[in-house]
């Protein structure tokens, strides 16, 4: 899943570094995601994994890192289940 997370940054997180140069944890905002990138890899991870985020989500904490989006994507999926 954190390689799917990792090719939509790539499409869609406009970072300012290379995104193969950060560690999972490491901040996307600090690398350059807008509030309004953040916004398009929501759609984009919404779109990919056909999910919809609940609106306690939606908050820049959820899009922070690699990991942090991993670990939603996943707890999302196992509310589906």
């Amino acid at each position: 899943m954190s390689a799917a997370v990792r090719e939509i940054l790539k499409e869609h997180g406009r970072l300012a570094v290379d995104l193969d140069s950060l560690a999972d944890d490491a901040s996307l905002y600090e690398a350059g995601m807008t509030s309004h990138a953040s916004v398009n890899v929501m759609l984009a991870l919404e779109d990919a994994f056909d999910i919809e985020f609940p609106d306690e989500m939606l908050k820049r904490s959820v899009f922070e890192s690699v990991a942090s989006i991993t670990d939603a994507l996943q707890a999302l999926d196992a509310q589906a289940a």
